[in-house]
Order: C-alpha cells, then sequence, then structure tokens
C-alpha cells in the first residue's frame, strides 16, 4: 500500500491550517544534518510541509528541492518558498545516486510498517555515496492512529534498526527526545540520522 488514504486525506482537508502553523523549524535537528554534508549540497525534502525546514536550509544556502505527498500542502510550501515543490509519494521515489541529503521530519512515520523497509531502500539508492539521511517517529510499541484518524507506525528503537538494516546504511544513529505535534500532546520522538 505505501500510503495510507485516511492519513492523506487529513493533510488535503487541513492544508490550510497546518500551512499556517506558526511553528519554527527545529534548527538543532537540522544544524545536526547538515554539518554532515559539504557546503550547498543537493537536499531532498520528503513531506516537507508548509516548507519550513525547506526554508531553514535554503536560508543556509543548500540546494533544497522540497517534495510533499499531499498536492495542497505542496502548492502551499512553493507559495511560501517561491521555488517548484513536487508532488511525490514515498513509493514513487526513483531517483539513483542523486542527492548529498535526504530530509524527511515527521513524514516517514506515517508509511505502513510492513512497507517501511523498501521505502529505505528507496532512499539508499537515492542518496549519494556518503550522502546523509535524517528521519524522525514518534516513539510507540505498536501501530495506531491518532485523533484526527492519522495512521502512524509508531516503531521502537530495536524496530527501527531492524527496518533500517537490509538496505546497507554504513552509520545509523537514533536519539530520544520530548516534543509535540500537531495534536498538541507530548511526545517522545525518535530522531534517525543514516549514512550511506
Amino acid at each position: 500500500m505505501t500510503q495510507d488514504d485516511r492519513t492523506l486525506s487529513f493533510y488535503t482537508q487541513r492544508a490550510s491550517a497546518y500551512a499556517a502553523r506558526t511553528e519554527y523549524a527545529n534548527s538543532k535537528q537540522i544544524e545536526a544534518f547538515l554539518s554532515l554534508l559539504p557546503a550547498g549540497a543537493t537536499i531532498l525534502e520528503l513531506g516537507c510541509g508548509s516548507g519550513r525546514d525547506s526554508e531553514f536550509m535554503i536560508g543556509r544556502g543548500f540546494d533544497l528541492h522540497p517534495t510533499d505527498g499531499t498536492p495542497e500542502l505542496a502548492q502551499a510550501a512553493q507559495q511560501r518558498l517561491g521555488i517548484p515543490v513536487a508532488t511525490l509519494l514515498f513509493a514513487d521515489l526513483d531517483a539513483d545516486d542523486a542527492y548529498e541529503g535526504i530530509w524527511a521530519n515527521a513524514c516517514l512515520l506515517h508509511v505502513p510498517r510492513p512497507d517501511l523497509p523498501g521505502i529505505l531502500s528507496k532512499v539508499h539508492t537515492a542518496l549519494k555515496k556518503g550522502g546523509a539521511f535524517y528521519a524522525s517517529f514518534k516513539a510507540g510499541d505498536t501501530e495506531g492512529r491518532d485523533q484526527f484518524d492519522r495512521y502512524y507506525n509508531y516503531p521502537s528503537e530495536r524496530l527501527l534498526r531492524r527496518w533500517y538494516a537490509p538496505s546497507g546504511w554504513t552509520n545509523i544513529d537514533i536519539t530520544t527526545r520530548m516534543g509535540g505535534g500537531y495534536d498538541g500532546k507530548p511526545t517522545e520522538w525518535l530522531h534517525v540520522t543514516a549514512v550511506k
């Protein structure tokens, strides 16, 4: 399946409200990711949402290629950023050795559990040798839905390492931090940085 239609429907219906949020980019996570890349590196962003993180990275002089699986959010991000934002579902990623970095903040957490290893393999293929990949997930024990009917894979660190392993990453670093989200609830986040 690789995408959950009910989750996509949420972002389609609430695109304007979601894009209008006044959240700031998670500069600590972004700066750590950017420090792994050469100056001006080409970065693919998956699930860019409103374009908040792309805006931050563009401001640091990086060559951003933002994408989102929801056309309405891609359009909102394009208006914000003033550059093209492609509509791309994770399963449709077919690049090979194309990017020095891939940024996927709070988006792959919506991929159904059986499909995530395949998506991680596509990301690995899209990266250049030595390229860095960042993704974040809401921690948990079992998959489920939130109050807005969005699907989450809710992994543990152990499960994430098992999902990442088949792709052949040379280094996988996972840190845990408390944070929040659109639902306003305290959330344990798993921040994963991997190198090809």
